[in-house]
C-alpha cells in the first residue's frame, strides 16, 4: 500500500482513505475504514471517465453485476454510489496479493495451490454464468490470493449474454491481450466459455509462471491466441489436459466451469482450502503486499 499524495481524496461518500492500493485503466482502488471501524476496498474511477456518460453506463453494469454475484470466490460489493460527480464502489477487503504479483515476486506456484485456485475460480465462474454474466476480463491481475482462498474480483466489464450492447467507445479495453478467447478478438458471440478459456490461460500462468501466449506487443499477442496453440511450458498430467481443453480455440469443445470444478475438487474447492492451500514460507513472502484491482 502506498501512502496517499497530496492531490489524492481522504474520503468518499462514508469511507476515510488510508492508503492507496492500486490503480489500473479506469481508475485507482484504496483502502478505507467505515466510521464503525470496517477495512474496504474502494475504486474510484478516473475523473475523465466520470464526464463520459456511456463509461458510467458501464460503471452501474459493473456495480450491478458485481452486487448480484455472490459466493464464497468473489468479494462482494458493501457500497457504491455510480451517480456520484466520480463514481466509486466500496468492496469487502481481502488481504492478499494478486496472482500476477505473487508470481512476479516468488514464481510458479505449487500444484497444490494451482489446483485450489483453479477449483474455486471454477466455481466462481459458475456463479457468475448462472446469473447470465459473462466477466469477460478473467486475468491475474483480477485474482486475489488469500488465506481464506482465491478470489475473482472486477466486474468492470462484465456483461449479461442476452445481446446487449457493449459499451466500447470510451477507449477502456474489453479484455485483456494474452488472456482473451478468439471470439472475443474477433468480434464473434462472447459466452461464458470466453472465461474457460481466460481461465486455461490463469492456470498456465499460475503453473509455469508464463502466459500461454508469450509476446512482446499487443497486436502479436492477439495473433498468437487467434491462430497459434498454447505455450504450457513444463505443465503435465491433469493440469496439462485440462489447460489444453480450457485454451480450445472452439468455444463449443471447452468444459463448462462445473465441469472444471469437479475434476479439480471433486468435494470441492473449500475442502482443499480447508486443509491449508498457500505453502506457510510461499505465503509469508508474498502477503506483505495486499493488492486489488
Amino acid at each position: 500500500m502506498r501512502p496517499l499524495d497530496v492531490d489524492e481524496p481522504t474520503a468518499v461518500g462514508p469511507y476515510r482513505l488510508l492508503g492507496r492500493l492500486g490503480s489500473g485503466g479506469m481508475g485507482r482502488v484504496y483502502l478505507g475504514r467505515s466510521a464503525g471501524g470496517r477495512t474496504v476496498a474502494v475504486k474510484i474511477v478516473h475523473p475523465h471517465f466520470a464526464l463520459d456518460e456511456e463509461f458510467r453506463a458501464r460503471f452501474r453494469r459493473e456495480v450491478d453485476a458485481a452486487r448480484r454475484v455472490g459466493g464464497a470466490w468473489t468479494a462482494p460489493v458493501l457500497d457504491a454510489d455510480p451517480d456520484a460527480r466520480v463514481p466509486w464502489v466500496a468492496t469487502a477487503y481481502a488481504a492478499g496479493p494478486s496472482l500476477a504479483a505473487a508470481v512476479t515476486d516468488t514464481g510458479p506456484l505449487p500444484a497444490h495451490t494451482v489446483r485450489t485456485l483453479g477449483a474455486g475460480l471454477a466455481e466462481a465462474l459458475a456463479a457468475v454464468h448462472e446469473l447470465g454474466l459473462v466477466h469477460r476480463d478473467v486475468k491475474p491481475s483480477n485474482v486475489l490470493l488469500t488465506l481464506d482462498g482465491p478470489l475473482l474480483i472486477d466486474f468492470g466489464i462484465a456483461r449479461a449474454t442476452d445481446g446487449t450492447a457493449s459499451l466500447t467507445s470510451t477507449g477502456v479495453s474489453i479484455g485483456s491481450p494474452g488472456y482473451m478467447s478468439p471470439e472475443q478478438i474477433l468480434g464473434k458471440g462472447v459466452t461464458g466459455a470466453a472465461d474457460v478459456f481466460s481461465l486455461g490461460a490463469v492456470l498456465t500462468y499460475a503453473a509455469t509462471g508464463r502466459p500461454p501466449f508469450p509476446g512482446d506487443s499487443s497486436a502479436a499477442l492477439l495473433y498468437k491466441v487467434v491462430h497459434e496453440p498454447p505455450e504450457l511450458g513444463e505443465l503435465t498430467g491433469g493440469i496439462r489436459e485440462l489447460a489444453e481443453a480450457c485454451l480450445d480455440k472452439d468455444p463449443s469443445a471447452r468444459p463448462a466451469p462445473a465441469d472444471v470444478a469437479r475434476r479439480l475438487a471433486p468435494e470441492g474447492a473449500s475442502r482443499l482450502v480447508a486443509g491449508g492451500w498457500l505453502p506457510g514460507p510461499w505465503w509469508n513472502r508474498s502477503a506483505a503486499a495486499p493488492s486489488a484491482s
